[in-house]
């Protein structure tokens, strides 16, 4: 099977899938669909953007009951947009089921969540923090919960929750299905399969690499004192009118998003210093607007779903390899074709390449075209410039020039 109508979902579901436009699935949804469906616990490794949540949770609609008057559904992720996100989707998937879905996470009222559990829901999404406490002021009851998915288990561990999600493990029934998404298998997440999970398959797409092959991937080398100018470039000779800008650091993300406002390009800044009702506005912003560019620090790497980013700009090269595919996966969402560019200064260069190491897809040099002789005074020519691709034949790896 590889197109939705083939599964054996209900009729209800098949219309909502249907006036959504899902037509064809995504390798994970169409390993891992039959496979909750018929009542396994999984293990699914894939990368973001690849179509995780349509794959538990249309399993999960189906094999719930939409009438019950206790939570049966739970679903775990790391960071409050992620929860925000995933109910979202769960409710549209689940139109014509009336089933109720309720993201808790901090930074919300916690009266207003309580209020909302007392009407009967029946599939939760929530962090860690915000689900322990309702177990504690005992307003969440998970004694009744059938299907338990942990989301981006890695981001998981990675943010400190591990010891959180075993003490919200031992708050519900051993006799459930649970589903396990990561990107990558720490043996911390592998460690959690083996304790709470029973037999479970194990689903990897594309386990063996790193394959983003919708998205093109350019690097250019430029001098760390002409970065914002190269930037600026870039901006203007691409004409990229929505982008998110990575940054290393809240305080440079900061920075850079008031230069770019003085050069009066539309931007927005995104960070964990951010208080919550200013990153809400931030992404309501971004995903309503078609002129806008997003500066962030990693935060806004994993987790969001933003539709529609045609350019992904890392203007510091990630330290953590594995941050520079979690940065590019917000562009070529859901199948759609996405740019993502590095700007890499020459100190830069041993970073670049344990990234090049990890894809076999090909990182090209993004370089400046001109009609006249290269002043010399850096790696770009400048004189009546445009940005084109380096031609293959003219490929050196950088390492060779840092």
């Amino acid at each position: 099977m590889n197109q939705f109508d083939e599964l054996p979902l209900s009729p209800d579901l098949k219309k909502s899938l249907e006036e959504l436009k899902f037509i064809q699935m995504f390798p994970i949804q169409a390993e891992a669909i039959p496979t909750i469906l018929g009542g396994s616990d999984v293990i699914g490794q894939a990368h973001t953007g690849t179509g995780k949540t349509a794959a538990y949770a249309l399993p999960m609609l189906e094999r719930l009951n939409s009438a019950s008057l206790n939570v049966e559904g739970l679903v775990i992720v790391p960071t409050r947009e992620l929860a925000k996100q995933v109910a979202e989707d769960i409710q549209s998937f689940g139109k014509y089921r009336s089933f109720k879905v309720l993201p808790v996470f901090g930074g919300q009222s916690i009266e207003v969540q309580i209020e909302k559990l007392q009407r009967k829901v029946q599939i939760v999404v929530g962090t860690p923090g915000r689900l322990i406490d309702h177990l504690r002021r005992r307003t969440l009851d998970l004694g009744h919960v059938k299907f338990l998915v942990l989301d981006e288990a890695d981001r998981m561990l990675e943010m400190g929750f591990v010891e959180d999600v075993r003490f919200i493990l031992e708050h519900i029934p051993k006799d459930r299905q649970t589903c396990l998404f990561s990107a990558t298998m720490p043996e911390e997440v592998l460690g959690i399969a083996e304790s709470y999970m029973r037999n479970p398959e194990k689903i990897l797409v594309d386990k063996d690499e790193i394959a983003l092959n919708e998205i093109e991937q350019f690097y250019c080398v430029v001098e760390r004192r002409r970065k914002f100018k190269t930037l600026c470039e870039l901006i203007d000779q691409l004409q990229i009118r929505r982008a998110i800008i990575f940054c290393a650091t809240k305080l440079e993300t900061d920075r850079l998003a008031e230069q770019l406002e003085r050069r009066h390009y539309p931007t927005l800044a995104l960070h964990a210093d951010l208080t919550q009702s200013r990153r809400d506005y931030v992404m309501d912003r971004f995903e309503k607007t078609d002129v806008l560019l997003l500066v962030a620090t990693d935060l806004a790497a994993r987790g969001l779903d933003i539709e529609k980013v045609d350019f992904i700009i890392n203007y510091d090269v990630p330290n953590d390899p594995l941050m520079y595919f979690h940065r590019i996966g917000r562009t070529a969402r859901a199948g759609d074709h996405g740019t993502a560019i590095t700007l890499v200064t020459y100190e830069e260069g041993s970073e670049l390449e344990e990234i090049r190491s990890m894809t076999n897809t090909n990182l090209k040099e993004l370089v400046e075209e001109s009609s006249g002789p290269s002043t010399g005074e850096s790696y770009f020519r400048r004189e009546n410039s445009k940005w084109v691709p380096r031609d293959e034949n003219g490929f050196r790896p950088i390492i060779e020039r840092v």
